[in-house]
């Protein structure tokens, strides 16, 4: 079993609790073993990884993963284009509970990664994260009925909050880069992808 794995099945065993859905620990699971990686890897702080800082990292574990004794955090830097991401988040989430305001921050700096989102979430497919969104983002999941690409429908919703369009064509269906916006997300999950000893580059946000 490769380290991200180990992280990630180690996580899974400490989280969980009568309140908290396993769907939503995989989840959770998912994205905190895939970034410890990485932070391990990159030699950058947890903090820069997630989003969280570690009063915020330290609330999740009380919440899914009361067993976990995670590594420092520090302070994550939050930059313009991912604050937009959370505010829109945050105001489209389903329950406005804590767990949901940690997965915000999550996502949103998970989505600042240059793979597809299911990837850089740490997740084994597409239909895991469009599963999430209809829980978590149950508004986002009905504007985003169309099926784009979650990351190019992200930053459309943010070009649209600061008053401006993304793009010149008047409709999807005749713009040159349809496939750009809603062609598939094919590709092998970033944990099995490290399992395999292979990189985990890909396409940046608004690309």
């Amino acid at each position: 079993m490769g380290r991200a794995e180990s992280f990630y099945a180690e996580l899974l065993w400490q989280g969980g609790s009568a309140r908290v859905p396993a769907f939503d620990v995989h989840i959770a699971s998912c994205i905190l073993a895939l970034s410890m990686f990485e932070a391990e890897c990159e030699g950058t702080s947890l903090a820069d990884a997630t989003g969280l800082d570690g009063e915020e990292l330290n609330e999740l574990c009380r919440i899914v993963f009361p067993r976990a004794d995670l590594p420092e955090a520090g302070e994550p830097q939050v930059g313009k284009e991912e604050q937009a991401l959370r505010d829109i988040l945050w105001m489209n989430c389903a329950e406005a509970s804590v767990f949901e305001l940690l997965l915000v921050r999550l996502i949103a700096r998970r989505s600042l990664r240059p793979n597809h989102l299911w990837q850089d979430l740490g997740l084994a497919n597409r239909t895991e994260l469009s599963m999430l969104m209809e829980q978590h983002f149950p508004r986002l999941a009905m504007k985003n009925s169309a099926d784009m690409k979650w990351k190019k429908f992200f930053y459309r919703m943010m070009c649209t909050s600061e008053g401006f369009r993304l793009c010149s064509a008047p409709v999807c269906t005749e713009c040159d880069d349809f496939e750009a916006c809603f062609g598939a997300e094919d590709g092998e999950a970033l944990l099995a992808r490290i399992a395999n000893g292979k990189t985990t580059g890909g396409q940046e946000l608004h690309q």
